[in-house]
């Protein structure tokens, strides 16, 4: 898979569904603002955490979305890999195999 390729179609198609229901978009928008802001956690590790939910629940446009947020949030390979190990210990064969792909988005997306 090209996830930049991949991450770009993503990112217009959410935009398309925005554009369709802007009501619907600006509730998200707002909780996922309140998420990431409050609390004591730090940005990077909210990320980390919602890498491993993506892993878990299968979403591959999820792990692409959160490991660009990891990129910005100047996550390292090894942190990744540790989330992912993490990851597969808890969900086994599935989760093995999603924490490869992500993995592999980190490795494509990281590039600059």
């Amino acid at each position: 898979m090209d996830w930049k390729d991949f991450m770009g179609g993503m990112k217009s198609s959410v935009g398309n569904f925005n554009a369709a229901a802007p009501e619907t978009s600006k509730g998200f928008g707002s909780l996922a603002h309140a998420a990431k802001t409050s609390g004591v956690l730090d940005a990077k590790t909210k990320e980390f955490v919602a890498l491993a939910i993506s892993v878990a629940d299968r979403c591959e446009p999820c792990i692409g979305f959160h490991i660009e947020a990891l990129i910005r949030e100047k996550a390292t390979r090894e942190e990744i890999a540790d989330v992912l190990s993490m990851c597969v210990y808890m969900g086994g064969g599935p989760s093995l195999m999603y924490a490869s792909k992500a993995m592999d988005a980190w490795d494509q997306l990281s590039k600059t």
